[in-house]
C-alpha cells in the first residue's frame, strides 16, 4: 500500500533570489541538502536564461510569439483548480477563449498567423484543463474563421459577431462513416434552383457529423459545414458551407444536435450533428479558386479533380497540425519540469545510516528524465522549424512545407505520448492525482495524435511521397569506417542520414520485389520499411534543427548543457541502427562499445544540471505554485479530510 505524505524530504518553497529570465519570472533553484555530487544542483540562471532565447527567442519577436500566452495563462483564472466536473470544465474553456479574444489586438491577425496561433497552443496546454481551450481555439480561429478567410470574402458575410465572439464557430467535416476516407462524406448541400441557395441534409445516421462541439454550450454558434455539392443531381465534390447552428433561443430549426460523453483530458461539448433539409443562402458557400459556382451554376474550378478541390478547401488542416504539435511540445515541457521538481525534493534512504538523497541522485531514475528532456528540447526545436517552413512556404514548395508539417506533428505527438507516461510514472503514486498536473496530460495527448489526421495515416501519406513522388536526395559521403567520433553532432547527424537511407532502400527493394497481387499488396510489403524511414527521418529533422540552436548558442555553459543534451539526443535515434550502421560499413565494431560508455559519461555531466535545463522551459511561477509535488510537497490529505473527499 502506497503512503502519501503531506510533505516530503526538501525545503518547503523554492528559492526565488535568482533574478529574472528575459522578461519574466525569477527561476527556481530548489536546491535541497544532502545533494551528492550526481545529483541536480541548484539552477543556473545565467544558462537557464540563454536556454530560453534559444527555444522562445528574444525581443519583440519573443513577446509577439510568446510573452503575450505566457503572461495570460499565468492568470489566476488559469490556476490548477482539480474537482471540476466535465461540464464545467467545457463551459470553462469558452470562458478562457474569451479572454483569449480579448487578448488579441485582431482576431482576424491571429487566424491568419500560423506562428502566434501555433504558439498560444504551445502555452495553453499546460494549464489544468488547457487541452479544452486549445480544441476549442484551434476550431474558432483556425478551423472556422481561417477557412471564413482563406476563401473568397463575401460583402453579405459579416465576420464581426465571430471576431467579437458574439458567436462562437465550429467545424463539421468527419461523419461518424468516413473519418480518414473524410473525401467520402455524404453530407449533401444541393443547389436550390428557385431559391439561388442550398439544402444541406444529412442523408442516413452514418452520415451525422462526428464529435465537433455544437451544442449550446459556450453560446450562439455557427459551423463552417463540409458537405457534397450536387447542382442538378451532378456530384461537384465536398466544399465549405457557412451554417448557424443556434441562437439566444437554442438550436435553430432543421439542426439536430446530441452530445456525447465526455472524453477525458479535454472535456468539451463533442455531438453528433445532424440537418433535415436546412436552407442556406447563395454566400453560404465559401468559393475561392478550387471551386466558384456561377450565375448559371456553372461550377468552375482550377482542380479537375473532386478530391483535389476538397483538399485545398479543408486546407487548414495543415496548421491545425501546427497547433496539435504546438500543444503537445507545451504539455512534454511541462510534463518533464513537474516531474524533475519532484525527483529532486522527494528524498529516500541513502547508502549511509540515517542519509537521505534526492530520487533524482540515482542513474536509474535521472537518466530517463533526461533522455525526457532532451526530447522536449528537440521537439521545440523541430517545432520551430517547420512551423517558419511553413510560414515562409511558396507555392513552388508548398507541398514539401505540408509534408514535413505533417511528418513532424506525428514524431511530436508520438514522443510528447511516451514523455508523458515516463514522467508520470516517474513521480510514482503522486502523479496519478489530478492536483498534481500530470495526470491530464496523457489523455490530452492522446486526442493531438489523433486530430487533424490519424498520425498513422498522415505518416503512410508521407511515406508513399518521400519514396514515389518525392525528389531523391543521397546524403553527404562519410569518412573511412571507424573514423567519425561520436560526441561529433556533425558526424552523428550523418549516420543518422544514412540510417535513413538504408530503410528507404529496403522500402524501394519492397516495391519491386513483388508485382504481383495489386498495389495494396505491394505496398503492405514495402510499409514497415517505409514507416521507418520517415520515423528517422522526423528525428533526423529533429537532430538538425537542435545542432542549429547549439551554433546559436552564445554563453559557454549554456552551449556546453545544449551540445551534451544533442550528443544525448542523437545517440539515443540512433541505438536502433547501429547493427545496420555497422554492416554498412558506415561505423565500427569501436563505435559499437564506445556508445553505452559515452552515454553514461554525458548522463553523468548532465545530471547536476537537471533543474537548469528545464527552467529554460520558462514555466510561469504562477503556474508551478498550484503544483504540490513541484514545490516539495505532496498531497495534503488534512485538508481533503476536511473537504470531506
Amino acid at each position: 500500500m502506497t503512503v502519501l505524505a503531506t510533505h516530503v524530504g526538501g525545503p518547503a518553497a523554492p528559492d526565488r533570489a535568482s533574478p529574472p529570465t528575459d522578461g519574466s519570472r525569477s527561476h527556481r533553484a530548489g536546491a535541497v541538502d544532502h545533494v551528492t555530487a550526481a545529483g541536480p544542483a541548484a539552477t543556473d540562471p545565467q544558462s537557464a536564461r540563454e536556454l530560453a532565447r534559444l527555444l522562445f527567442g528574444s525581443g519583440d519577436e519573443r513577446e509577439k510569439n510568446h510573452g503575450i500566452w505566457r503572461r495570460l495563462i499565468s492568470r489566476q483564472t488559469f490556476r490548477h483548480r482539480p474537482g471540476r466536473s466535465a461540464a464545467e470544465q467545457a463551459a470553462q474553456a469558452y470562458t478562457w477563449l474569451r479572454l483569449v479574444n480579448d487578448t488579441v489586438e485582431n482576431a482576424e491577425s491571429l487566424a491568419r498567423d500560423p506562428s502566434v496561433l501555433a504558439n498560444l497552443h504551445e502555452w495553453a496546454a499546460i494549464v489544468d484543463g488547457g487541452g479544452s481551450l486549445c480544441t476549442v481555439a484551434s476550431i474558432h480561429y483556425n478551423l472556422f474563421l481561417g477557412s471564413l478567410l482563406d476563401h473568397d470574402p463575401d460583402e453579405r458575410r459579416d465576420l464581426s459577431e465571430f471576431t467579437s465572439m458574439r458567436r462562437i464557430g465550429t467545424f463539421l467535416c468527419t461523419e461518424v462513416d468516413h473519418g480518414n476516407d473524410s473525401a467520402s462524406l455524404e453530407t449533401t448541400a444541393e443547389f436550390d434552383r428557385e431559391s439561388g441557395g442550398f439544402i444541406l441534409h444529412t442523408p442516413h445516421p452514418g452520415a451525422r457529423k462526428f464529435m465537433p462541439n455544437t451544442s449550446t454550450t459556450g453560446g450562439p454558434k455557427t459551423a463552417t459545414v463540409a458537405a457534397r455539392l450536387l447542382v442538378d443531381g451532378e456530384d461537384q465534390g465536398v466544399f465549405l458551407f457557412l451554417t448557424p447552428l443556434s441562437d439566444e433561443r437554442g438550436l435553430l430549426p432543421g439542426v439536430e444536435v446530441r452530445e456525447l460523453p465526455f472524453r477525458a483530458g479535454a472535456p468539451v461539448d463533442h455531438c453528433l450533428t445532424a440537418f433535415h433539409h436546412v436552407r442556406l443562402p447563395r454566400e453560404a458557400l465559401l468559393a475561392a479558386e478550387h471551386g466558384r459556382l456561377g450565375h448559371d451554376a456553372t461550377l468552375t474550378s482550377t482542380f479537375g479533380s473532386r478530391r483535389k478541390r476538397f483538399l485545398h478547401s479543408i486546407g487548414r488542416v495543415t496548421v491545425g497540425k501546427l497547433c496539435m504539435s504546438g500543444a503537445a511540445v507545451g504539455a512534454s515541457r511541462a510534463a518533464v519540469n513537474i516531474a524533475v521538481r519532484y525527483g529532486q525534493h522527494r528524498h529516500v534512504t541513502g547508502p549511509k545510516a540515517g542519509e537521505r538523497i534526492p530520487v533524482n541522485t540515482h542513474r536509474t531514475h535521472h537518466s530517463r528524465l533526461l533522455r525526457s528532456t532532451a526530447t522536449a528540447y528537440a521537439m521545440t526545436f523541430l517545432h520551430r522549424s517547420v512551423l517558419s517552413g511553413w510560414a515562409r512556404h511558396t507555392a513552388e514548395n508548398q507541398a514539401e512545407a505540408e509534408r514535413q508539417v505533417a511528418i513532424a506533428k506525428g514524431w511530436i505527438t508520438w514522443q510528447a505520448r511516451a514523455i508523458a507516461a515516463e514522467c508520470r510514472e516517474r513521480c510514482g503514486a503522486q502523479g496519478l492525482f489530478a492536483v498534481n498536473g500530470l495526470s491530464d496530460y496523457a489523455p490530452y495527448i492522446e486526442g493531438t495524435v489523433t486530430a487533424e489526421g490519424d498520425n498513422l495515416v498522415i505518416w503512410t501519406k508521407a511515406a508513399a511521397e518521400l519514396l514515389l513522388g518525392h525528389q531523391d536526395t543521397t546524403p553527404s559521403p562519410l569518412g573511412a569506417a571507424g573514423t567519425g567520433e561520436l560526441t561529433d553532432l556533425s558526424f552523428l547527424r550523418a549516420l543518422l542520414a544514412r540510417a535513413e537511407a538504408i530503410w528507404k532502400t529496403r522500402a524501394k527493394a519492397a516495391l519491386r520485389r513483388d508485382r504481383t497481387g495489386g498495389s495494396v499488396a505491394r505496398w503492405n510489403k514495402a510499409s514497415s520499411a517505409a514507416l521507418e524511414m520517415v520515423s528517422v527521418h522526423a528525428a533526423l529533422r529533429a537532430a538538425e534543427a537542435f545542432i542549429e540552436a547549439v551554433e546559436q548558442a552564445a554563453g559557454p555553459r549554456a552551449r556546453h548543457l545544449l551540445q551534451q543534451l544533442c550528443t544525448l539526443f542523437l545517440l539515443d535515434q540512433l541505438g536502433a541502427h547501429t547493427g545496420d550502421l555497422l554492416a554498412a560499413g558506415h561505423i565500427s565494431a569501436d563505435h559499437i562499445r564506445e556508445l553505452p560508455l559515452l552515454t553514461d559519461s554525458l548522463l553523468d555531466d548532465l545530471a547536476p544540471h537537471m533543474t537548469t535545463l528545464v527552467d529554460g522551459f520558462d514555466l510561469p511561477d504562477q503556474f508551478l505554485d498550484a503544483i504540490p509535488i513541484a514545490n516539495g510537497a505532496g498531497i495534503d490529505l488534512a485538508a481533503y479530510a476536511h473537504r470531506g473527499e
